[in-house]
């Protein structure tokens, strides 16, 4: 039912995949001319212009997946996503300022300079540029379905890669289910779970990959026969490529305990992780060390304290 269109970013992730189904897009790709002038090319193949685009449907509040979805708002379209996705694309400079704020202070008190940790922080503001602003319509939550095309898309919530995201299922003519994944699932890289602050200010901290594990195992179960995920090729080993990322996180969280030979800070774990990691990836790089300490923390292997207002790790 949904046609595919890779649409170009700037991102070291290469282009995004665009959905199309009758007048309704899915994830429109950042906003830049060469990624409208792609959009306009894949809509003229089915003889639709912008003002044709009844309904957007997004499914995180990246700026790859949502930047252009002013263009259709500004024509009319509804804009569809989660309530937190909301939040974050009807201020995305705002987000990216109470981020900044709560990183820049957590990232020092996890062994990083200020001064790195000030850069580090600072670079997604360049992001910006490919992401305006846009009021949602409709919020969407799990359990609700939307009827696209003449077929309802069943409506889920996934942890992981982004707060907020959602997945759209539905069964194609084939009979098989097929599931719009975004990036939570991907068909050869292995997603980043990215850190998030807390909902509320001076809130706890959520440990987004001892979740993300667990949605995992649930998608991997469901029963998809296809996914179509937000970059690259359509995944026709639902099952199979799930259990690949969850082993690929369970090897990760080995190597972090067996690295952990002593107190160490999560930056520590960070460079025995990645030897020579640039600054641009530390935020990543950040998220990866974090994200399995969480994980060993949770299975009480590892404790964390803090020394001289600086966190540490070691093994239990």
């Amino acid at each position: 039912m949904f046609e595919r269109y890779p649409i170009p970013t700037p991102f070291q992730v290469g282009p995004i995949n665009a959905y199309l189904a009758g007048r309704t897009l899915v994830d429109p790709g950042p906003d830049s001319e060469e990624a409208w002038a792609e959009l306009l090319t894949a809509l003229e193949e089915h003889d639709l212009t912008p003002d044709d685009i009844e309904r957007v449907l997004v499914t995180h509040p990246h700026p790859d997946h949502f930047g252009s979805a002013h263009r259709f708002a500004d024509r009319g379209a509804t804009v569809c996503a989660s309530e937190p996705c909301a939040e974050i694309v009807g201020d995305f400079a705002g987000r990216w300022a109470y981020e900044r704020e709560f990183f820049t202070d957590f990232f020092e008190r996890n062994g990083m300079s200020a001064a790195t940790a000030d850069t580090v922080t600072e670079l997604p503001e360049a992001f910006l540029n490919y992401a305006p602003d846009v009021d949602v319509d409709v919020t969407l939550a799990a359990g609700d379905t939307v009827t696209v095309a003449g077929t309802e898309l069943s409506v889920d919530g996934v942890t992981g890669h982004a707060l907020g995201e959602l997945t759209f299922t539905y069964e194609d003519g084939d009979g098989d289910t097929v599931c719009l994944v975004g990036d939570n699932v991907l068909p050869d890289i292995t997603p980043n779970p990215f850190l998030q602050p807390p909902t509320e200010s001076g809130g706890e901290r959520p440990r987004i990959l001892p979740r993300y594990n667990d949605c995992l195992a649930r998608q991997r179960d469901a029963g998809y026969d296809r996914l179509l995920p937000g970059h690259r090729e359509p995944i026709t080993d639902p099952a199979g490529r799930i259990q690949e990322i969850l082993d690929a996180h369970e090897d990760r969280t080995a190597e972090v305990h067996e690295l952990l030979d002593g107190p160490m800070t999560a930056v520590d774990l960070m460079h025995g992780l990645f030897e020579n990691l640039p600054v641009t990836e530390q935020f990543s790089g950040m998220s990866e060390a974090i994200g399995h300490l969480d994980v060993l923390e949770e299975r009480g292997e590892v404790e964390r304290h803090e020394r001289g207002g600086m966190i540490v790790y070691e093994r239990t």
